[in-house]
């Protein structure tokens, strides 16, 4: 390195390369679907807080998975909402900007494992009935919670560690609109191997090795519902799964292209659209899967408005 070269303490987010009024026009839609986000999840944590019906460990992974969704979205769409707008000063110091990495990868990697532990507890529910309540009981269903939630975040802080120990020195402009890891990387002054060995090898424990866990799950419930006699049986186990299945095809999916197709295959400009599917399009539209397709939340909806109703 150069004497004349200084160390980075703040990076320029690019954003989306647009003119103002279609940045503007975008932000009025973006701000309306964060607000769709918040309330979509916060209807779901209501209300499985509000029924006791929805007690039970499918809704308790469930409750989880609103978090984490509510997380993903504030962490990083009020940001990409202010510097669509009028702000003309698009920059992040580097501390928050380390710290929004950190939060996105902890979220990502949690989900991945939240959404195993919604399939495990279909695959016990409908697979293996008269043991589900004593093997899911609620103190394991708060040890596979609580270690999804602490694995995510060490894999985070792996990540991020190996971030500070690289050089910035310029460039300082990051082509996203946040501190996505894999754009932070193309501004280091330094060889960033490791780094990315560590991103394909997280990504093949979090995401393939989960994903063909999620596969053999389900494998093995479509086999046992098919063998349901009852048409109404099937309906219901056909449909509580389906919503899991729309859940998982839409996340993992976009992550496996993000992280680990080739690079030349998906150039930056369709990266900020990939990494839109988890910072709002995902967050937004879990809770609309498992609403629409679900008759218990459904059920539970018109139980506490017909209680508010009556109040």
């Amino acid at each position: 390195m150069t004497e004349n070269q200084t160390w980075v303490t703040e990076f320029i987010l690019l954003g989306f390369p647009l003119s103002l009024r279609i940045q503007m026009l975008l932000s009025r839609l973006f701000s309306l679907l964060y607000v769709f986000t918040l309330l979509g999840n916060g209807a779901i944590l209501g209300l499985i807080w509000l029924d006791s019906r929805l007690h039970t460990p499918m809704y308790f992974f469930l409750s989880h998975l609103a978090i984490i969704d509510i997380s993903y979205a504030s962490n990083n769409v009020p940001k990409m909402l202010t510097n669509l707008g009028l702000n003309k000063r698009k920059t992040i110091s580097f501390v928050p900007c380390t710290m929004q990495t950190f939060l996105y990868m902890a979220f990502a990697h949690t989900e991945c494992l939240i959404l195993v532990m919604m399939s495990y507890d279909r695959y016990m529910a409908i697979c293996h009935p008269l043991q589900y309540s004593v093997i899911m009981r609620w103190g394991v269903c708060t040890v596979l919670a609580v270690t999804s939630w602490a694995c995510g975040s060490l894999l985070a802080l792996v990540h991020v560690v190996l971030i500070l120990r690289l050089p910035f020195c310029g460039p300082h402009e990051i082509n996203h609109f946040f501190c996505e890891i894999l754009s932070v990387l193309k501004l280091a002054c330094a060889d960033t191997w490791l780094n990315q060995v560590v991103i394909f090898a997280a990504s093949v424990f979090i995401l393939v090795g989960p994903l063909c866990l999620v596969l053999v799950s389900y494998s093995r419930i479509l086999a046992a519902i098919l063998r349901i006699q009852s048409g109404e049986g099937r309906r219901k186990a056909f449909s509580t799964c389906s919503s899991h299945l729309c859940v998982v095809g839409l996340f993992f999916g976009s992550a496996i292209v993000m992280y680990m197709a080739p690079k030349s295959r998906h150039p930056e400009e369709q990266q900020k659209v990939l990494s839109l599917f988890y910072s709002l399009f995902n967050p937004m539209l879990n809770p609309l899967i498992y609403s629409l397709r679900n008759a218990e939340v459904k059920g539970a909806l018109k139980r506490v408005l017909w209680k508010q109703r009556s109040k």
